[in-house]
């Protein structure tokens, strides 16, 4: 996983997979990979599929050029609230982007170092 920081602040971890490196043939079908991870993990709760695309279209907003379809998995890792600022990180998002040719993985990097880790587990699994 490649990490750049967005917009100067935000810590963004991105995989890029060609189309021919993955078992999937499209967004929907990576988005039931993500919630089975998160449905099997003793602490994660799915929380919802956002179709970002959809959303985005239906407003005509801009959508960059080859961009097939684009989609967030928002689920949580919560287990305690030590404080009023780690709802400020919660809930986790990863977004699952489809081109002509690849799919893009993108996600903010945790605040939890085992919850970051285990997220880049899950992106690299879907390598066939």
């Amino acid at each position: 996983m490649k990490k750049t920081v967005f917009m100067d602040k935000y810590p963004v971890y991105t995989l890029s997979l060609k189309k021919s490196e993955v078992k999937y043939t499209n967004v929907l079908e990576i988005v039931n990979y993500f919630k089975a991870k998160i449905e099997g993990h003793p602490v994660a709760k799915f929380i919802s599929v956002f179709d970002h695309y959809a959303h985005t279209k239906s407003l005509n907003g801009e959508i960059m050029e080859g961009l097939r379809d684009a989609q967030n998995i928002i689920f949580c890792f919560g287990q305690a609230i030590p404080n009023t600022k780690i709802l400020a990180v919660r809930p986790r998002s990863i977004g699952i982007c489809e081109l002509e040719d690849s799919f893009i993985i993108e996600f903010i990097e945790a605040p939890k170092e085992e919850m970051h880790a285990l997220m880049e587990t899950w992106a690299k699994g879907l390598i066939d």
